[in-house]
Parts: structure tokens; sequence; C-alpha cells
């Protein structure tokens, strides 16, 4: 009698995404323990900090600037069609701020700075440094994970104000000296409608993202498998389960804080005579 093929439940890539969850939950767990409890080395917090401020400012800036300039041109026939380019700046402003600016910062930063922790640490693994710091009493997620989940937590809000400086810099350059929009009206419209609350939203973003996606990044370069082959998909996996967690998390952040703010502020609505 032949034996039955094996049958695979459908169930089971659900169980595996389950598994995964909740291998990178702990994972991220004892990094942020690692951050309670100071397990690193204020030396080596500062070398993660200053490559992850050299290596991304660059590319971020000029994301930023390139997406303002972008977008004006964009919005500019649309809003010129109607006669409210005066409010060109409040819309773009906003959407910078709000949205573009720590969601592009987050992604420019998972892309140059989280495949490079990625690749480390998955070197590390295939040259088994990380058991040699386990074999010498040393919790290697909290020694190599923590600094890095600090630098990125406290470096992304500053990447994403320059995102954010530079995407109003190329827009407002757009908008006021190619299209030539009235100055006073298109600042006017800015502060009518861009709030503290748009700017406290994305900076509160920005420090989610840093710290999503260097937990990410250094849990691929964890689970790293042997080879040279091995490195580079854990980089690979690093980048695009970060761009995809950007994505998702940024949804339910823009529902909550939508949310919130009709809470705090509730809309008044003008008595009908």
């Amino acid at each position: 009698m032949s034996a039955e093929p094996a049958t695979h439940s459908p169930l089971s890539p659900l169980a595996e995404w389950a598994v995964a969850l909740g291998d990178w939950t702990l994972f991220a767990a004892r990094a942020t323990r690692g951050v309670a409890e100071r397990a690193f080395r204020g030396r080596e917090l500062l070398r993660v900090a200053f490559q992850v401020g050299y290596a991304s400012a660059g590319v971020v800036g000029v994301t930023g600037l390139f997406i303002g300039m972008v977008l004006a041109v964009q919005a500019y026939g649309q809003f010129h069609t109607i006669g409210l380019e005066t409010s060109l700046g409040a819309i773009i402003h906003m959407s910078v701020v709000r949205e573009l600016g720590p969601v592009l910062a987050a992604i420019m930063l998972s892309g140059r700075v989280g495949s490079a922790m990625a690749a480390e640490l998955a070197t590390m693994r295939v040259t088994e440094q990380l058991d040699a710091l386990a074999c010498l009493g040393v919790d290697p997620v909290k020694y190599l994970v923590a600094p890095r989940l600090l630098a990125c937590v406290l470096l992304a809000p500053l990447l994403t104000v320059l995102a954010d400086l530079l995407g109003l810099a190329g827009s407002t350059l757009i908008s006021l000296y190619v299209y030539q929009i009235d100055g006073h009206h298109y600042w006017r419209h800015t502060q009518e409608f861009v709030k503290v609350w748009d700017v406290f939203t994305g900076l509160v973003k920005a420090v989610i993202f840093g710290g999503v996606l260097s937990l990410i990044a250094c849990h691929r370069g964890f689970h790293g498998r042997a080879g040279a082959e091995g490195v580079g998909r854990a980089a690979t996996e690093a980048f695009v389960w970060s761009f995809v967690a950007i994505l998702v998390i940024d949804l339910f952040l823009a529902m909550f804080a939508n949310t919130l703010y009709s809470m705090l502020w509730p809309p008044v609505n003008p008595r009908v005579a």
C-alpha cells in the first residue's frame, strides 16, 4: 500500500505568522528591557547613533526636498482650476508634517540603516559571534539590539524634522517663486490649518516607526542563515517587512490620532438661524 501524500493544513501559514509575531514580540521585549537596564556600553550607543544620523541625513533631506517640490507641482494645477491656489501651502504642509515626513523618513531609514543593521547582525550570527557573547554570559539582544533600538528611537524624530523642513522649503520655493502665489495668503492659510497637534502627531509616529524598524531589522539579523545568501536575505527581509509595517502602523496611528483629536477638540456645529 502506497503512503498517502502529506497534506498541509490551510491554517499553517496563519500559524507560522502567529509564531513569528510572538517570537518578534518576545525579542522586542528583551531589547526594550535592555534599554531600561542600560545593558550596553555608552560608546556603542554613540557609534550607532552617529552611523544612523550620518548615513540617513543626506538621503532623508534630499527625499523631503523633492517630495515637497513634486507635491507643489502636482497640486497647483488642481487648485488653480478652482481658484484656491493660495490654499496650496496649507494642504501640502499638513500632508508633509502629518504623513509624508515621518513615513518617508522611516522608509529611508529602514532602507539605509535597517538593512545594514540586519546584514551586520546576520554576519555576526554566521560567524558565531552571537554565540560567543552568550557563552560569556552576555545577553546579545540586550547588548547589541538595545543601543540600536535607542539610537533609532532618538534620531528618527530628528530626521523627520529634517524631512519636514526641507519638504516645506521645496514646496514653498515652487509655490512662491515658480507659480508666483501671493506669499501673505499662502502663509496665512498655512497658519490657519496646520496646528501644533499635526507636528506632535508626526513626531510621535517617527518615534514609533524608529523603534519598530530597528527591532524588525535586528530580529531578521539574529535569524540570518549561513552563507552570503543568508546575509543578503536578512537585509532584504528587514527592509521589506519594515516597509510593510510602517504603512500598516501609519494607518492605525492616523485613525487613532483623528479620533483622539475629535474627542479632545470636538467640532463646533454652527447654530442654524
